[in-house]
């Protein structure tokens, strides 16, 4: 299976660690984000790595060159950060098949094959893992809504009055119909091409899409102190439940 990465934003919340460097360059633990990335891509079964680059890319490029322990690499090139979607579409012509997609700006230990494995199942169009969250910070994220089953039925990119608690994590699996509807999708109020929009046509489009309730952590490294946290985390100086105290008392 091929994995996709999507490493081509700039990281303007991570400054002063982004200003000579792409994101994904930025160190955690001793290594940039993207070989965490990589790394667990390939412990998953990633058979290629196709990555999506735009700010400073060179830096990217010439870290890795051509593959990383032994799975080659793709570049594809972003020019304009216009969203996910968009992002996305620049892989197209190197995917004829299933595919996981992790955003590269995640640090991860959680369950991630048990996502791989639903993709496996033949009645799952997609699946991703999901992440219950505080019902006052769901307004953050793409958020998801999902039946009795645990089938998404519905993805709203940072709505004013969240359908749930349950939000995106940043790791999915697709088939390439997920393509056809990033064509589709119209620029939301950001002026992005927004992936939960490319979801939400899957959805009415009438697919399968399961969500796979996160077992472990990731954080999102959107700020300097989330790259900290992270760090900590891996060197196992603190645990997520300690985390997840450090986050309520902040509020």
């Amino acid at each position: 299976m091929k994995a996709v990465v999507l490493a081509a934003g700039e990281g303007t919340r991570l400054r002063p660690l982004t200003e000579d460097k792409p994101k994904g360059m930025v160190e955690v633990a001793g290594k940039p984000i993207l070989t965490h990335c990589f790394e667990q891509l390939i412990e998953l079964g990633a058979d290629e790595l196709l990555v999506v680059v735009g700010y400073k890319k060179q830096a990217i490029i010439n870290h890795y060159e051509d593959e990383f322990e032994g799975v080659p690499i793709t570049y594809t090139h972003q020019r304009e950060q216009n969203g996910l979607a968009h992002a996305l579409l620049t892989v197209e012509e190197h995917v004829d098949d299933d595919f996981m997609l992790m955003l590269g700006d995640n640090i991860f230990e959680a369950n991630l094959q048990d996502v791989v494995n639903r993709q496996a199942e033949e009645r799952a169009d997609a699946a991703f893992l999901v992440e219950e969250v505080p019902w006052e910070e769901a307004g953050r994220y793409g958020v998801c809504d999902t039946n009795k089953y645990g089938e998404i039925t519905e993805v709203v990119e940072k709505p004013e009055e969240p359908p749930s608690n349950l939000v995106m994590t940043g790791f999915y699996t697709f088939t390439p119909a997920i393509f056809h509807a990033c064509h589709l999708v119209q620029p939301s109020n950001r002026g992005e091409y927004e992936i939960s929009d490319a979801i939400d046509l899957l959805l009415h489009s009438g697919r399968t899409i399961d969500a796979i309730r996160m077992d472990g952590w990731r954080n999102d490294i959107g700020y300097p102190e989330d790259r900290d946290e992270a760090e900590k985390r891996l060197q196992g100086e603190i645990n997520p439940e300690m985390a997840a105290e450090n986050i309520a008392a902040s509020e």
